[in-house]
């Protein structure tokens, strides 16, 4: 994650589209996950996910005239990221939507970029806290303690803190992922490998673990959710931000960051009927806060008018 203090590049039109579409893509996985676990088990859901998208993925890849790359080196490097950024926040996310709101685990998602700082911070040298991101991740973490303040009892605690966990390993896989532009991979290459990597680990684990073959049929809707799951939500989606980042650059499409939890939130509460409450909402207020001085155009853009 590039959290450099470089002027952005302005956004044109086009690309505010493709960002709310992205935060509504990536808002609606929580929406879709929460649907599907209710009548499967978390790692054929995962399965679901990955597998599919990375059929949907090759054949885009295909399309562009590209082709996954072959050496032990690369593939462990896929199996690295497929690791942290899909086995291991996938399961820990959709099992905690069986103990929480969607809209809930989607805040607490909200908290990547500022595990992802502090991941950064020690593990790398080129992207040490400065003061304006370290008060950030300061004012971020009093809201997620807020969060937490009001659920200390149970499932629902177990299940924030399996969505934090999560958000941890999304920090680790970036700061992994900057990998793969050392070893020349490009950015379609690398989601295409980290999800089909993905699948070779998940699928043994979902057969020993769930047996799916012994599961009931899935409901329509179920299965229309796994497909909105893993075409809209994960393939369209990386595409989607795939091209944001190559027209707009890396500072703003982490602007997606913002938006994600408010669609989640719109569907979770107007689609699902779930409901937050109050210290929930100021916790995702101070966590917004917290990746506002992080991401620090907006105290740039003060102090500017200050001066």
């Amino acid at each position: 994650m590039n959290t450099s203090t470089a002027m952005s590049p302005q956004m044109s039109a086009a690309d505010w589209l493709r960002l709310i579409l992205l935060s509504i893509l990536w808002g609606g996985s929580f929406f879709f996950v929460e649907l599907a676990v209710r009548e499967l088990p978390v790692f054929t859901v995962v399965v679901a996910r990955v597998a599919l998208a990375a059929v949907i993925l090759q054949g885009i890849l295909r399309a562009m005239g590209q082709r996954l790359p072959r050496g032990w080196a690369i593939w462990g490097a896929f199996l690295g990221m497929g690791l942290l950024n899909n086995v291991i926040p996938f399961s820990l996310f959709f099992w905690g939507q069986t103990q929480i709101a969607s809209g809930l685990a989607a805040i607490l998602n909200a908290t990547t970029p500022l595990f992802g700082v502090l991941v950064a911070h020690f593990l790398t040298t080129d992207e040490r806290l400065t003061l304006a991101k370290g008060s950030g991740v300061l004012v971020g973490f009093l809201g997620v303690a807020m969060m937490l303040g009001g659920g200390w009892s149970g499932g629902a605690l177990l299940a924030q803190l399996a969505c934090l966990a999560a958000a941890l390993s999304y920090g680790f896989a970036g700061v992994f992922g900057r990998r793969f532009r050392r070893m020349k991979v490009t950015a379609m290459q690398s989601a295409t490998g980290q999800v089909t990597a993905s699948s070779l680990v998940m699928i043994p684990l979902m057969c020993l673990v769930d047996q799916p073959w012994a599961l009931p049929m899935p409901s329509a809707l179920t299965l229309a959710a796994l497909v909105g799951l893993a075409a809209l939500s994960t393939a369209l989606a990386y595409v989607l931000y795939f091209r944001i980042l190559e027209t707009a650059g890396a500072s703003n499409v982490l602007l997606v960051t913002f938006l994600v939890p408010v669609s989640a939130l719109i569907l979770g509460v107007g689609i699902l009927g779930e409901v937050l409450e109050v210290h929930h909402l100021m916790g995702m207020a101070l966590i917004g806060l917290g990746l506002a001085a992080i991401d620090g155009r907006l105290l740039r853009r003060f102090a500017l008018r200050r001066a």
